[in-house]
């Protein structure tokens, strides 16, 4: 199982990622910004523990679709066959770690890939959500405050899109997974948080910081 990343596909929040990394960190790409996890996240239920690496762990709500067929080398207008289920994850940063591997014109990966970075809401087929998956709402609570809220329709690669490129480089399995990005909003998690994430109207996503 695969668990793949897209990074800055949302315009908002690559305004507000540029000025957190304070080295002159390039924004615009004009093809997907892609990057990997471990095979170890977070399963429904299951809590947050804050590691000890790092100062600030900050949240990132994003859809998330689950790989129900192989394929490589996938055009984009089939892509929409390669995929059935949805959730909302939580891409976890290490972002004082994130900083200094920037700085330091290291990887990202000890700050994105640790274990436990991402976490999983309940899987939601996409034929029940209710919203067509190009322009589908969706949202982060901390504390039952809104904290992010975005739609799929700002993106700037849509999901097919991402679901064909990733294909270039590596093959797609059953159960792999696709992070496809957050929006504005991140900010740094606390013990005694708990969040919550909605896709839709759907509450997919209870999660409790420890």
């Amino acid at each position: 199982m695969k668990i793949i990343c897209v990074g800055m596909n949302y315009p908002a929040h690559t305004d507000e990622f540029v000025p957190l990394m304070e080295h002159g960190f390039k924004s615009v790409s004009e093809e997907p910004v892609l990057f990997t996890k471990g095979d170890t996240p977070l399963r429904p239920g299951f809590p947050f523990f804050i590691p000890d690496f790092a100062e600030r762990f900050d949240y990132e709500a994003e859809v998330v679709v689950r790989i129900s067929r192989v394929g490589k080398y996938i055009a984009e207008r089939f892509a929409h066959r390669y995929y059935r289920d949805v959730t909302l994850g939580i891409d976890f940063t290490a972002r004082d770690l994130q900083k200094k591997l920037i700085a330091e014109g290291k990887p990202w990966t000890l700050s994105k890939a640790f274990d436990g970075s991402a976490a999983l809401g309940d899987w939601i087929h996409k034929d029940e959500l209710g919203a067509p998956l190009e322009a589908l709402s969706f949202h982060l609570d901390v504390d039952e405050k809104t904290v992010q809220q975005g739609n799929t329709r700002d993106m700037l690669f849509t999901i097919d899109r991402l679901v064909s490129y990733a294909s270039r480089f590596f093959m797609l399995k059953t159960g792999d997974m696709i992070f496809t990005g957050t929006p504005a909003g991140v900010g740094p998690v606390n013990i005694g948080q708990h969040l919550t994430g909605y896709l839709a109207d759907h509450r997919v996503l209870d999660l409790d910081i420890k």
